[in-house]
């Protein structure tokens, strides 16, 4: 039998947490831009990082949606 991956959701606004911390300690991130790269910015220092869209999803941790 193989793995399943399950895929966590995630739109422009939804606060997600990575599972590295950036540099300032904080690892809650805010979605600024979705497509085949996304766009986050960290909620402690206000950085803008830009990554792979599978990039992104292999570091995602947890998805906080915002609705």
């Amino acid at each position: 039998m193989g793995i399943i991956a399950v895929e966590k959701k995630y739109n422009l606004g939804d606060t997600v947490i990575m599972k590295k911390p950036h540099a300032c300690g904080g690892n809650q991130w805010t979605v600024i831009r979705t497509g085949a790269d996304v766009k986050i910015k960290c909620l402690t220092c206000g950085h803008a990082v830009m990554m792979d869209g599978k990039d992104f999803a292999k570091r995602l941790k947890d998805v906080k949606t915002q609705r």
